[in-house]
């Protein structure tokens, strides 16, 4: 599937404009429809040209509804504009979770409805399973070679790469660095949800979150192998040290694939739902304060 201009990006899903921007439907490249929300930016200097925006992935459960996820979206509103949206299978979105495979492509849409909203620099914010999607997007989806007019297929070979949405500068909090981890209680947990029956009835019923029912095939590219595909572009990685999911194993080896900024916050848990307000504020301008100066040579 190709898109060839921004209403390919935004299929309306509600008329009106809301106190905090537009809600949309975006539509991914393999067809499934994603809900959605632009909130405009809020900080000092508003109405200035071309600000910066901000995408942020949710975590597994999460949708653009949760408090936590418009908590985040307020902090980062006061650096850029913000768009958020729900993952397949959450929330409003339509489809299945994958738990992070083709969750790049939901991710490619909002970053490309950023960019077709005017937004020339977009930075990407993802929180556990969000976070490995920002990870893997920043891998398969390059920026085009300096001097490109066109935008140029990437790297996503397993997706089908097809439109220039690229992040600039990528964060990943809470994230995994590997598959298929079961080494704490609340990720046998998980897995023995999303591996049977019973469990993904359970996620559809109580967490608004339908999940398929098959494996992976193929294994996606994981978090480690994606974090070296990102360079020159800025990376951070954020993790806590009260993680009860992914120990303090997991944001070493990210960092240590490639090259990335590590915060390690003394007292933080698990991703968005653990994260405060002076946390998100310093994240959001990082973000924004350490974009790429260029693309990179071809």
């Amino acid at each position: 599937m190709t898109f060839g201009g921004t209403d390919d990006f935004a299929r309306p899903c509600v008329s009106s404009i809301t106190s905090s921007g537009h809600r949309l439907v975006l539509l991914t490249a393999d067809g499934v429809r994603i809900e959605a929300e632009y909130e405009p930016y809020r900080g000092p200097g508003t109405g200035a040209a071309e600000p910066p925006a901000i995408v942020v992935a949710h975590g597994f459960t999460g949708s653009l509804d949760r408090p936590a996820v418009r908590r985040a979206a307020r902090a980062f509103a006061q650096y850029a504009g913000v768009i958020t949206f729900s993952f397949r299978g959450h929330g409003g979105s339509g489809g299945r979770s994958t738990l992070g495979d083709l969750e790049v492509l939901d991710l490619a849409a909002a970053v490309g409805w950023a960019r077709s909203l005017g937004h020339r620099r977009v930075a990407t914010v993802g929180f556990s399973m969000g976070g490995s999607v920002v990870l893997r997007h920043g891998a398969l989806h390059p920026p085009a070679p300096a001097g490109a007019d066109a935008p140029v297929e990437g790297r996503d070979k397993e997706h089908g790469g097809r439109i220039d949405a690229h992040a600039d500068t990528v964060v990943s909090v809470s994230a995994p660095a590997r598959w298929y981890y079961r080494g704490t209680a609340p990720m046998r947990r998980l897995h023995w949800a999303i591996s049977r029956p019973s469990g993904r009835l359970l996620a559809r019923c109580v967490l608004r979150t339908r999940v398929q029912a098959e494996d992976w095939d193929p294994v996606p590219l994981s978090p480690t192998e994606a974090v070296p595909l990102i360079a020159p572009r800025r990376l951070l990685i954020v993790h806590g040290d009260r993680d009860t999911y992914f120990p303090l194993d997991h944001p070493r080896a990210l960092a240590a694939a490639g090259d990335a900024e590590l915060w390690i916050e003394a007292g933080f848990g698990h991703a968005e739902s653990a994260a405060g307000v002076g946390l998100l504020g310093r994240i959001g301008e990082w973000a924004v304060g350490n974009f790429s100066p260029a693309r990179p040579s071809p």
